[in-house]
């Protein structure tokens, strides 16, 4: 009975509502509430704060409390795929978090290869910034996750993927499009487009590295607004050839200095991962390297 008490809590607090964590268990309303309040009643605190308007929040115990019972939802999950597993049967889910270009470019292929193998194990996905990949594996909310190694935690365990470099992106009738390399000095007198968001620092360093300044004629966080900015021929950018390569319109070329960012899979433990969590890593170090 505890352990569905910990599922529901640990639900209730990931969709922050008690009819959507009804629905997606499967329950009634008042049983999600009244396993909610026979935990906080055997215990003798109060896990969550409700408010009309703020919604559903943890209290300070509560949110002491929930990274260990994620952590033993966790155990609970291996215990299952280890018992499945001498029956020679597969299950169980894999939580990855993951940001916009890994999504698009590298997570389908894995996937491929790794459901022909397993078609029995089960995903959820969370997209993120690097920050709040590395929180969510800090509190356990995913497994797996995309990071870009010296943007996590230094303790995670990672396997790593491929290093993607900084290109610039122009429109294609643009005066770079038979250029192969193109110096940072070009990119003076040309509207740039700065972005704001998760692979901001290395743009910013390359600029430092060239000892010049960008005229800045947007800031966009969103990396698909600024390719489209780019299709539309409002000005260049810096940013992954990982993502733009893939966007329509849009020509990349190689710069004169170079810049990269080593994408990796990270776990907060393989040793103590679940078997399709370790199958997993194992799948990926097989398709990239």
């Amino acid at each position: 009975m505890t352990i569905v008490r910990y599922e529901i809590i640990a639900k209730v607090v990931e969709l922050g509502s008690f009819t959507e964590t009804a629905e997606a268990l499967n329950m009634t309303q008042s049983a999600v509430s009244h396993a909610i309040a026979s935990l906080e009643s055997e215990w003798g605190v109060s896990l969550l704060i409700r408010d009309r308007k703020k919604g559903i929040t943890l209290t300070d115990i509560g949110q002491k409390t929930l990274p260990h019972i994620r952590e033993v939802l966790k155990r609970v999950e291996v215990i299952n795929q280890e018992i499945a597993l001498t029956n020679n049967l597969e299950t169980g889910i894999i939580r990855i978090g993951t940001f916009a270009s890994a999504s698009s470019c590298l997570l389908p292929k894995l996937l491929a290869k790794f459901q022909k193998k397993h078609p029995k194990i089960d995903f959820k996905f969370f997209e993120g910034t690097y920050e709040e990949i590395t929180e969510w594996l800090n509190s356990g909310i995913i497994d797996i996750g995309f990071v870009v190694k010296g943007k996590s935690n230094p303790d995670f365990d990672l396997v790593p993927l491929i290093r993607d470099n900084m290109v610039v992106a122009f429109h294609p009738e643009h005066r770079f499009l038979n250029k192969e390399t193109v110096n940072m000095e070009d990119l003076v007198e040309e509207s740039f487009i700065m972005p704001t968001g998760m692979y901001q620092s290395h743009v910013e360093e390359l600029f430092e590295e060239a000892q010049m300044k960008p005229s800045i004629l947007f800031e966009v966080h969103d990396c698909t607004t600024i390719a489209n900015m780019v299709q539309e021929g409002l000005g260049v950018t810096i940013g992954p050839e990982l993502f733009l390569k893939t966007q329509q319109n849009i020509k990349v070329s190689k710069l004169n200095i170079k810049n990269s960012r080593e994408v990796a899979l990270a776990c907060y433990s393989i040793a103590n991962a679940s078997p399709a969590v370790k199958e997993f890593l194992y799948v990926a170090k097989d398709v990239f390297h």
